[in-house]
């Protein structure tokens, strides 16, 4: 299992070089983030051995599940998974970065929980670039007053921002959207004062991560490339 894994994240790790190195960045700048959701506890743990450095969990009970089998020992763990403000305490403490702080509501919930275990919790911003009903985040006209009042929470330490982007017609139907948000990005680092500890831009999954790194990414969650189509 582990030989398998290693040809397929050393293949990743050379396309996002790659991809890095003819947007003129470097590729040390851009971290790799596997997606584990529903993958068993052996396969983390292989994937892990082969190299990968951070997962990133979806879902609350699976990822207090993995962690009760110590499946991401050794490296760091994301929540990148929509997360409701009932589970927080589940998830604040037990990451090192919440990549979905989608509302005022649940940035408030995440800092009375780190505030409990006397710990800052660092987070990304979810941007919603779309009109999906489905999808959660800030709009990028709510983007700066949301950010204002987030990085007053003293609990909290907001890392940068993460987008999902629109599902698209066309041979890469994210590109616009990841352009898009790196200059929001670079728009919003620039407008606010206390901007020291934004430095991340989580964009670009499995299908679109070199066209993430194009754009600008300095993260990229990646599921399917390295694991194979989900079950469910």
């Amino acid at each position: 299992m582990m030989e398998k894994y290693t040809q397929v994240i050393n293949v990743i790790h050379e396309r996002i070089k790659n991809a890095a190195v003819a947007a003129g960045r470097d590729p040390g700048g851009i971290t790799l983030v596997a997606a584990t959701k529903t993958q068993a506890a052996e396969d983390v743990r292989a994937a892990i051995l082969s190299g990968i450095t951070v997962c990133g969990e979806n879902r609350v009970q699976e990822m207090l599940a993995k962690l009760k089998e110590g499946a991401y020992r050794g490296v760091q763990l994301h929540f990148i998974g929509h997360l409701q403000t009932n589970k927080v305490r589940d998830v604040v403490g037990r990451v090192s970065l919440i990549q979905s702080l989608d509302s005022i509501r649940l940035a408030q919930a995440i800092d009375k929980a780190a505030k409990a275990l006397n710990i800052k919790q660092d987070v990304l911003i979810e941007v919603k670039l779309g009109e999906e009903p489905n999808k959660t985040g800030f709009s990028p006209n709510e983007l700066f007053d949301a950010l204002e009042k987030i990085t007053q929470y003293e609990n909290i330490v907001v890392k940068g921002l993460m987008t999902i982007p629109p599902i698209g017609h066309g041979e890469h139907p994210a590109e616009r959207y990841f352009e898009q948000m790196h200059k929001i990005y670079v728009d919003i680092t620039s407008k606010l004062l206390d901007n020291d500890s934004i430095h991340i831009l989580s964009m670009g999954m499995s299908n679109d991560y070199e066209y993430a790194i194009s754009a600008g990414a300095t993260m990229v969650r990646v599921g399917s490339a390295i694991f194979g189509e989900r079950q469910c």
